[in-house]
């Protein structure tokens, strides 16, 4: 037997296999946002995406929603996980992608600086703190008093946050402006990362400021000790298993020509989310786990502590289950959208929803 031909058979062998497997994975690159609502995504990337057949996953963090935008449409990646507004708004000037997922329900709540508490009464339990009317009162006598609406910062003026807010004012008799305006508060983009500075900035200067933003930034105002959460999403937009904000979107082309691959890496984030909400409701070493895994691999300004005060079961103001579609949920997004001024020109949303990637696994 000529053991070298042997050899180098099985050699080649073994290299076919592994290019032929390597070729046989579809690249699914996903970008996201430095935010708890994005958390089922990276624990899924962590925990699955060696084990994936289909798929050869990755994740990229983007620092803010326009560079977000910019490098999904160019065709840079595959997925987004994005704010419902701001996609439903890319999806009519450019159809070429579809809503395959949610990524989480609830899950923002509104801070504000020193300044405003001392017109802002709340209770020291979080739990306890619900959307009464103080802060929308003390927001209009901010403006009477100066003459201009204190400003709030939102990750966009396209985003959820932007809406929630806006609901909030309007269901106290005040006005929400977009970026300027003469409102009781002016919504101002800002990088949720940069949302504690800002209204601390303010403070400094003797200006009342919030935030609307999404976890845990809001908690990292409250540990830091230089502002207060006043309530969360969830109880202003009240809605079945919790309202719907951020979204998964996928490219037309990810769609038609690797399906099976989004399939996959879709059903590793449902699975991802019910890991997430295991860990939630028990607590201890299976939270302090998630935790690791986002703040040592993937958003390192997330530290520990705040990671697990935005996963509080107590409070329950996130949730990462019952993922699939939801056209009503957004159909209320969109109607606020667009009596708000965030969108201009409403879309089908039974077009926009693809249901062909729902699972079983998410359903709680």
């Amino acid at each position: 037997m000529n053991y070298s031909r042997l050899i180098s058979f099985v050699c080649g062998a073994v290299l076919y296999a592994i290019s032929f497997d390597g070729l046989a994975k579809d690249k699914i690159h996903a970008l996201y946002i430095p935010l708890a609502d994005h958390y089922p995504g990276l624990v899924a990337h962590h925990k699955y995406a060696d084990s994936m057949t289909e798929a050869d996953y990755s994740v990229e963090m983007m620092k803010s929603w326009p560079s977000l935008k910019g490098k999904f449409l160019s065709g840079q990646a595959d997925i987004a996980f994005i704010v419902s507004p701001l996609a439903m708004n890319m999806y009519a000037e450019s159809p070429t992608f579809k809503w395959v997922s949610l990524i989480h329900r609830d899950g923002s709540a509104l801070a504000v600086n020193d300044k405003f508490l001392e017109s802002v009464n709340l209770s020291e339990s979080r739990a306890d703190r619900k959307p009464h009317a103080d802060f929308a009162n003390a927001a209009a006598s901010w403006k009477h008093e100066t003459g201009k609406g204190s400003v709030s910062g939102v990750p966009s003026l396209e985003a959820t946050h932007t809406l929630v807010l806006y609901k909030y004012l309007k269901d106290h008799g005040k006005v929400l402006s977009l970026g300027r305006g003469d409102g009781d508060v002016v919504a101002k983009s800002v990088a949720p990362p940069k949302s504690p500075a800002f209204i601390q900035g303010q403070d400094e200067r003797g200006v009342a400021a919030s935030f609307e933003q999404s976890l845990p930034w809001a908690d990292v105002v409250e540990t830091g000790g230089f502002g207060k959460v006043v309530w969360y999403s969830k109880d202003v937009l009240q809605w079945p298993n919790g309202h719907v904000e951020c979204i998964i979107i996928a490219s037309n082309d990810a769609i038609k020509n690797k399906s099976a691959a989004l399939k996959e890496v879709i059903s590793a984030i449902h699975k991802a989310g019910i890991d997430i909400d295991v860990a939630m409701s028990e607590g201890g070493q299976k939270l302090d786990v998630i935790a690791s895994i986002i703040h040592e691999n993937y958003i390192d300004l997330h530290s520990p502590s705040a990671i697990k005060s935005s996963l509080n079961a107590e409070l329950g103001v996130i949730n990462y289950v019952n993922l699939n579609n939801d056209e009503k949920g957004l159909d209320l997004i969109m109607g606020l959208a667009l009596e708000s001024g965030v969108m201009k020109k409403e879309i089908d949303i039974d077009q926009f929803s693809d249901n062909s990637f729902s699972t079983k696994i998410t359903e709680k």
